[in-house]
């Protein structure tokens, strides 16, 4: 798709994206909804009233109103064939040069706005959909068992996270501290974690809200997936250890969640929908067939400017539209707002782990990093960066943004 304005045509940010987000000026501290074209960032809000105070808009949602609030969750409230509308006007409005005036003064250059969390977080699920993180882990942690749990390929396994600690990309991440028991300890500590990881993950952005008895079949997921972040799920390695059983993870996972600040929506990654690796053996349950595309998101974690991993998507077992069908089956209800994880992405080989646990094996074969430093765990100080594109229409790239989070020592 073209554009009047001087985006080019191998921008990650181009006309074939337009990701939401929340942002702020100096000028004007209001919070309220964008759209990323190039290096710019348009007042979406702003521009759509100028049409409805016209009276040049006719039946259809309030877009507006909607994109005049501090957060995405009340245009991810009026569903998808809104979110249609939505795309469908941007392009106009960014394609055709006639409408150049109107819009031109509602654009800021991405240097000189703030971004801000785009959704405020209703509920948070973390997903465990990578067979190769979870075998990994099973080796790590129980060795003279099975790598996977008899459950895992029969259902998508999660737990409910901390919505009230998800944060945006460039906040800082407070060492935590908590109870803690090595295998050399007699009785637990109590102390900061020593085995501070990342998690490298995309997250799900829900709208459309749901009755609570209700269910999301398969097929009818992409009516509320609206879109995908970059997520770091930081992990307290040590506090988990000793937590989680029986009932999983809390205090190990709930200090901070990272999202990167731009949600691109599910419409723009058509081109990246690929098939699930494979899930005949065993076959899944009816209500977790149908429509269980894969996403080829090609994501790369550095860890103080050395890249240390490149973690591939496509290769999820399971797909974003089998996690929500499962979220839902019990009657659980969607709320707009609703954020859900895939759970770390691994693959086959170490420089395609997600996480510092599988990429230095629990610390036991340490990192080097760009400065001669080496890492099994994160020290103060160190700074997590996470990317990601995806391929888009006749060989373009979307870009995902980034996520980046620096680490500073417990209080």
């Amino acid at each position: 798709m073209t554009t009047w304005l001087d985006v080019p045509d191998d921008h990650l940010f181009g006309m074939d994206n337009l990701p939401y987000g929340v942002f702020s000026t100096a000028d004007d501290p209001t919070r309220r909804v964008g759209v990323r074209i190039g290096d710019l960032v348009l007042d979406a809000g702003a521009v759509a009233a100028i049409g409805r105070d016209a009276g040049l808009v006719g039946e259809g949602p309030d877009l507006a109103t909607a994109w005049q609030t501090p957060s995405l969750n009340a245009f991810l409230s009026l569903g998808r064939p809104a979110w249609t509308v939505a795309r469908e006007w941007l392009t106009e409005i960014l394609g055709d040069d006639v409408h150049r005036g109107g819009v031109s003064p509602h654009l800021h250059h991405l240097a000189d706005v703030v971004l801000h969390l785009p959704i405020e977080v209703a509920d948070y699920v973390d997903f465990y959909a990578s067979e190769d993180h979870a075998s990994n882990v099973g080796q790590i942690f129980r060795p003279d068992n099975a790598a996977l749990p008899p459950n895992w390929k029969h259902l998508p396994i999660g737990y409910h996270g901390r919505a009230g600690t998800v944060v945006v990309s460039g906040t800082d991440v407070v060492r935590p501290t908590g109870q803690r028991k090595g295998p050399q300890d007699a009785a637990p500590v109590f102390g900061p974690s020593i085995r501070l990881d990342i998690e490298a993950e995309l997250g799900y952005v829900v709208g459309g809200a749901t009755e609570l008895g209700s269910r999301v079949s398969v097929d009818e997921a992409a009516d509320h997936l609206f879109g995908v972040v970059i997520l770091n799920d930081w992990s307290a390695r040590d506090i988990q250890a000793w937590e989680y059983v029986p009932l999983g993870p809390f205090l190990g996972k709930s200090f901070a969640t990272s999202v990167s600040a731009w949600v691109t929506p599910l419409e723009a990654l058509t081109a990246a929908r690929v098939p699930l690796p494979g899930q005949s053996d065993p076959e899944v349950l009816p209500y977790l067939r149908g429509d269980a595309f894969g996403l080829d998101v090609h994501v790369e974690v550095s860890l103080d400017g050395t890249v240390v991993s490149r973690p591939e998507h496509a290769g999820m077992y399971w797909s974003p539209a089998q996690m929500l069908a499962h979220l839902t089956v019990n009657g659980a209800s969607l709320r707009d707002g609703d954020l859900f994880g895939s759970g770390t992405i691994s693959g086959p080989t170490r420089d395609t782990r997600g996480s510092l646990l599988e990429l230095t094996w629990n610390g036991t074969e340490p990192l080097t990093l760009a400065d001669g430093t080496t890492r099994g765990f994160l020290e103060d100080g160190d700074t997590v960066t996470m990317t990601a594109w995806a391929p888009g229409p006749d060989g373009s790239r979307i870009g995902l943004g980034d996520v980046t989070g620096t680490i500073r020592p417990a209080r």
